[in-house]
């Protein structure tokens, strides 16, 4: 009989793995089987030995961004610093920044127009929570934008929390099934119902405007795959630290990685494939609702995303905040991609130069070179309404919930004319149009009455348990 103390004698090292291997083990024995094919058969129970951090600098980084101000220097170092560290992750083969790269998270956490590419890999952390986040336009054509801003704010649902039980847009049959045929999303259902058409808060926006090259009216928006793509990202990064407890000990926990040559990586990949057909339906969803609303009909649309996985042969490429930039990056992509700058600014319609310096990605829109608590401690002595009104002058500037987000404000971004000059300059994309804007609805300050009502309702509910004592 083999014992765990004779594999330990053949130089295999302990750990939970002796459990299964000794089993399959003995009954290859009981078979006739000699030493050298069990040692080949407990060859494949023994984990691969810890892949260990790479030296720093030794996977170097491509640089598509440059400092012209005191605060971008600022920004620019930590996205430096970030990405060398994150760079060490024994997967990653390349990388780069893009000109509207800024931090976001702890040392060694992927920025905001951040890429890189992974050998075999998908690394959840560096998709982040708000999986495929993208931007979609509705050419609608000659109607009065004032109408389509109208429209769009009786039919659109920003903030936390899906929509109303009476006021659910339904989800497309295909879409259900993905779910309920996805290991990882089957569970979610609810959420994609209650959370399709609908687009959150931060940065997200419904924006109106016109073509420069037609001046027809067209209706863009910005979100992300909302409450069911939070909840995949969170599975994603526990199945992600199990493997990276065995596999990389020393890789940071935000760098987790699931294989893809495993059953969880080939599930996990399409999981993210439903969730981007979830996400590119809820935003068409929204358009056709203010289309409805207007009777109007589409003469033309397309959309991208900047929050993902794209895979080039065996690379997995992983965007967080840009956009991919070369033909065929999807199957429904038309080669065109919008990169949305500030309410105040026009979105660029562009077509993508597949820089390989840059990993053929060009950046996702203006990025900021501070966080939003700065910004407000930076303007804390000025009016808001003061404020709003300067920045938004001669624009419909909506926010859902009645009162501003200060932190969306024009200036709280970096400067779009810089960020246009360095696609420019770092050639990552080539501008064909510009929709310049008439108005824009975001979600504003929610949160208080939002937690206030939910405090409210677990009141009344506990008042009315008491009651039927």
């Amino acid at each position: 009989m083999i014992t765990g103390k004779q594999l330990i004698g053949w130089g295999y090292q302990p750990g939970k793995w002796m459990g299964p291997a000794l089993e399959a083990l003995n009954r290859a024995e009981a078979d006739g089987a000699d030493e050298a094919a069990l040692r080949a058969l407990a060859d494949t129970f023994q984990p691969p030995p810890a892949a260990a951090l790479r030296p720093k600098g030794d996977v170097p980084f491509h640089r598509a961004i440059e400092a012209t101000t005191p605060d971008e220097e600022r920004n620019v170092a930590q996205v430096v610093e970030t990405m060398t560290e994150l760079m060490r992750t024994p997967t990653l083969t390349g990388g780069a920044v893009m000109p509207d790269a800024c931090p976001a998270g702890g040392l060694g956490t992927i920025p905001v127009g951040g890429v890189v590419a992974a050998d075999g890999a998908i690394h959840p952390g560096m998709h982040s929570a708000d999986i495929c986040c993208s931007v979609a336009i509705t050419v609608i054509g000659d109607i009065r934008p004032a109408r389509v801003m109208d429209a769009a704010a009786e039919v659109t649902h920003f903030g936390g929390g899906g929509r109303a039980p009476g006021a659910l847009v339904p989800l497309p049959e295909e879409v259900g099934v993905g779910f309920r045929d996805n290991r990882f999303l089957r569970d979610l259902i609810d959420p994609a119902r209650q959370h399709f058409a609908t687009q959150g808060d931060g940065n997200h926006f419904l924006f109106v405007g016109r073509l420069r090259s037609t001046d027809q009216v067209a209706l863009i928006t910005h979100h992300g795959s909302r409450k069911p793509g939070a909840m995949l990202y969170r599975k994603g990064m526990r199945v992600a630290e199990d493997y990276r407890r065995r596999l990389s000990p020393e890789t940071r926990k935000q760098n987790a990685w699931i294989p893809f040559d495993s059953d969880d990586g080939r599930d996990y990949w399409a999981a993210l494939q439903v969730i981007r057909a979830w996400t590119k339906a809820s935003h068409f969803a929204i358009h056709d609702l203010v289309l409805d609303a207007l009777g109007e009909s589409a003469e033309e649309r397309f959309w991208n995303e900047h929050n993902f996985v794209f895979r080039r042969g065996d690379s997995f490429l992983h965007g967080k905040g840009a956009t991919p930039a070369w033909q065929g990056f999807a199957e429904d992509s038309n080669g065109l991609v919008l990169i949305p700058l500030n309410m105040a600014e026009p979105v660029l319609i562009a077509r993508g130069k597949d820089r390989r310096e840059a990993l053929g990605f060009c950046p996702h829109g203006a990025g900021r070179n501070w966080s939003r608590s700065e910004d407000a401690r930076r303007n804390a002595h000025k009016l808001t309404e003061q404020r709003v009104k300067r920045e938004t002058k001669g624009l419909d500037v909506r926010f859902w919930a009645g009162r501003p987000d200060t932190g969306e404000l024009p200036s709280a971004y970096k400067n779009a004319e810089t960020v246009v000059r360095q696609i420019r300059a770092f050639d990552l994309a080539e501008v064909v149009d510009y929709v310049d804007p008439y108005g824009c609805i975001m979600a504003g300050e929610w949160q208080s009455d939002f937690h206030r009502r939910r405090i409210e309702a677990k009141r009344a509910r506990r008042k009315e348990r008491r009651k039927g004592r």
